[in-house]
């Protein structure tokens, strides 16, 4: 029996969807994260993040230097547009 855990996401690792942004930090994009960590919809994901930055406000870290929360804008159709929440998780360096 093995200990491995296989993805059920298109992705195979958290390296495999990594980015790099201009300034060299490297982070995720939580919809990105959200199948490999086994959320089938985004409310579910977006509960967890809230959790996890509570935790970070509890224990007295800044949420900022762990996620970043934008809003773009998406067509939807007949010139129609709605806000799309997109939350990067920031990798901390030690």
């Amino acid at each position: 029996m093995t200990n491995e855990i296989t993805p059920s996401a298109p992705h195979k690792n958290f390296e495999g969807i990594k980015k790099i942004d201009e300034n060299g930090i490297e982070y995720w994009n939580a919809r990105e994260l959200m199948p490999l960590l086994g959320y089938e919809n985004w409310q579910k994901a977006e509960e967890v993040i809230a959790r996890a930055a509570r935790a970070c406000i509890n224990s007295g870290q800044d949420v900022d230097n762990h996620f970043n929360r934008t809003v773009k804008m998406v067509k939807i159709g007949s010139n129609t547009v709605r806000e799309v929440t997109k939350i990067k998780k920031l990798k901390k360096s030690k």
